[in-house]
């Protein structure tokens, strides 16, 4: 019998995070993460895997886990379950995170979720598993042992490994050595720091830097970040409080996700040093922190409303001190830039990554890869967690480490490893020929996969060159026109601008009209093709411009 490991997202790009492990009739999976849209996908919400193959084998289908909370992997839970009635399972923080989704997708009530602890070991039909601590930059993440009939999968999770972690939470590298001395069959890997030399910077090395600040800074200061940063926000509070400062908690996702922190024990906020957001004005400004969201620009998030001036409880002062403690995610810098300079112009400092050391990744640099890689000591690995040519130099690494070439199996979406004993009893494992559907499904609104290519490229054509409807209405009985031509037109011209341009537009309407005999066959849907060709010619010659040309036009 095989054991099949499938990506079905997360190979390739940074997001979509799902994995199938599959043994005879037992499927697990691992992770259910989503993608937000690239600058291309005009209107759209956010991008999930397709999940045909799931659907096709949701007989199958035993467990769902889950390694940490964040989006990119556990954003698409809510559409999975809709495929599938499985349990979930992961830990404490993680599972109260992904239930706030599911209750606003109304299906908390019909899911089972399971909480698991590290170093807990877990039967899920042919699979043993055992949850393994990590660090990374949100709480309560594991890594996965799956003990399989042809031996033992390592799935890391997102890690790095952090000898002085400020939540004290290490990565637990004795747990993985102590496979890797059982015998390792395949390890997955993080790929996504894989670029950067050396190791990551410790969170006390980000404390030190923020104690500097605050110690600095004579009025307010505003904090935006990712509000899955529990370590990050503990920290800040902790400095907040050494100062003599009270602190703000701003926008609906730092409220959720602190609650929950707060309850499971992974923040703790002094008595009193709390307070609501309307009585800022009751304390001078240098006893105010108000931690916040929208360090990625994000248009709707609680910073760009301050930046822009429209926060209704929060005005930028002279002497305020707004920091940005997050990574620039690629494609996001623009909107960064643009919030960071609306901010200055208003008279306050902003502090971000490039000018000093206020944020530390929560993914393995090289040398920490190079370790995991040693401490396993797997005969197979296969490179996860990141775009193509993260998966390549993540390759390359451990194939410097002493992996054979022909051991390291990078692989994309969709692509299958297969692993089967010989008949020596040996198992030996390769990439299929075959290869299963993969592909993005779009989320607009409540919609899902109802937006594609065709509808993404009439998005862009509408954006970039606007639309030119024509109204008009024909006699049944006599052809002639009866109401019209209307022309009127969005994103493309001023009419007070163009002068004759759109009157001789209507022109060239009148002219096919009256070219096309009243007994024409199908009259009217001759009238809107020859209309829609002749108008797009005619805006072309004259102004060079390409609008979407939609002609209404009616029979009475």
């Amino acid at each position: 019998m095989q054991l099949k490991v499938i990506p079905l997202g997360g190979l390739g790009e940074i997001g979509l995070n799902m994995t199938v492990f599959e043994y005879g009739e037992t499927a697990l999976i691992v992770d259910a993460g989503l993608m937000f849209p690239e600058a291309y996908m005009l209107g759209v919400d956010f991008v999930i895997p397709d999940m045909e193959y799931i659907r096709q084998n949701r007989h199958k289908v035993s467990g769902i886990v889950l390694t940490h909370a964040h989006e990119d992997h556990i954003g698409a839970l809510p559409f999975l379950l809709r495929e599938v009635n499985a349990p979930v399972f992961g830990t404490a923080f993680t599972l109260a995170v992904a239930s706030k989704r599911l209750e606003e997708h109304e299906l908390l009530a019909n899911t089972t979720l399971n909480t698991i602890t590290p170093d807990q070991k877990l039967k899920i039909d042919s699979f043993e598993l055992e949850f393994i601590r990590v660090s990374h930059s949100i709480v309560d993440g594991v890594g996965l042992v799956l003990q399989t009939p042809l031996g033992i999968i390592i799935h890391t999770g997102d890690f790095k490994i952090n000898p002085t972690p400020t939540d004290g939470f290490k990565t637990d590298v004795g747990r993985f050595a102590w496979y890797g001395q059982k015998g390792v069959l395949a390890l997955l890997s993080d790929s996504t720091n894989v670029e950067k030399e050396g190791y990551t910077i410790s969170d006390q090395k980000v404390g030190v830097a923020l104690e500097k600040i605050v110690s600095e800074s004579r009025g307010r200061i505003i904090v935006a970040l990712f509000a899955s940063a529990i370590t990050r926000i503990q920290q800040i509070i902790d400095l907040a409080d050494a100062s003599g400062r009270k602190v703000v908690f701003n926008g609906r996702s730092i409220e959720t996700n602190v609650a929950i922190a707060r309850e499971l024990g992974f923040i703790h906020v002094p008595q009193g040093m709390e307070i609501d957001i309307r009585q800022i004005s009751d304390f001078p400004d240098n006893e105010i922190v108000i931690i916040t969201t929208g360090s990625q620009g994000e248009a709707m998030a609680a910073l760009a409303r301050i930046s822009a001036g429209f926060h209704k409880q929060i005005k930028i002062r002279n002497n305020d001190t707004v920091i940005l403690s997050s990574k620039f995610i690629p494609g996001n810098e623009k909107a960064i830039a643009k919030i960071i300079n609306k901010l200055y112009r208003l008279g306050a400092d902003v502090i971000y990554e490039k000018i000093s050391a206020i944020h530390v990744s929560g993914h393995a640099f090289r040398e920490e890869l190079k370790l995991m890689i040693n401490l396993t000591n797997p005969k197979y690995f296969i490179p996860i967690h990141g775009e193509y040519r993260h998966l390549i130099l993540h390759s390359r690494l451990a194939m410097e480490t002493g992996i054979p070439k022909d051991n390291v199996l990078q692989i994309e979406n969709g692509q299958v490893v297969r692993f089967e004993a010989d008949n020596q009893g040996e198992t030996k494992g390769w990439i299929d020929k075959e290869r299963v559907g993969t592909s993005r499904v779009l989320i607009d609104g409540k919609g899902v996969g109802d937006v594609g290519r065709s509808i993404l490229k009439e998005r862009r054509h509408l954006s970039e060159d606007g639309m030119v409807a024509v109204n008009m209405a024909i006699d049944e009985e006599t052809g002639y026109i009866v109401f019209g031509p209307e022309i009127d037109s969005r994103g493309f011209v001023f009419a007070s601008e163009t002068g004759h341009l759109l009157e001789d537009a209507k022109c060239v309407i009148l002219e096919i009209v009256e070219e096309i005999d009243p007994e024409t066959p199908d009259r009217i849907i001759l009238i809107r093709s020859k209309v829609q060709k002749a108008l797009r010619q005619y805006f072309k010659f004259a102004i060079r411009r390409y609008p979407i040309i939609l002609p209404f036009i009616i029979e009475v």
